[in-house]
């Protein structure tokens, strides 16, 4: 590592990509988590908490194959991950059919 790294850099260096990759779909799913709690929709450490768990990993996995597909690399495919689990599935549904839409 050299001292231009980034954060995602570093975390990428310790842990790997693919934990980084999960490390950020986590992340994007507490900060949605977050503001429903902040919002009072939900308890912080509700059970809800546990549903975030596989729409994390389920995000994270959707999120790497379409930054892949679209050609992002490290940082940018783990903020992107990041984007999309904080979206969640409803989100990025809403978000392909746009852009599928403009494609027509």
């Amino acid at each position: 590592m050299n001292d231009a790294d980034g954060f995602i850099d570093t975390i990428n260096a310790f842990f790997g990509g693919a934990l980084t990759t999960l490390i950020g779909a986590f992340t994007g799913r507490l900060m949605w988590h977050s503001s429903e709690v902040k919002l009072g929709r939900r308890k912080f450490f509700g059970k809800e908490l546990l549903w975030e768990v596989p729409i994390a990993i389920g995000m994270a996995l959707i999120g790497d194959a379409a930054a892949r597909y679209i050609g992002l690399t490290q940082p940018v495919s783990t903020g992107f991950v990041a984007t999309l689990a904080y979206l969640g599935p409803r989100g990025a549904e809403a978000l392909l059919c746009g852009w599928l839409g403009r494609r027509k």
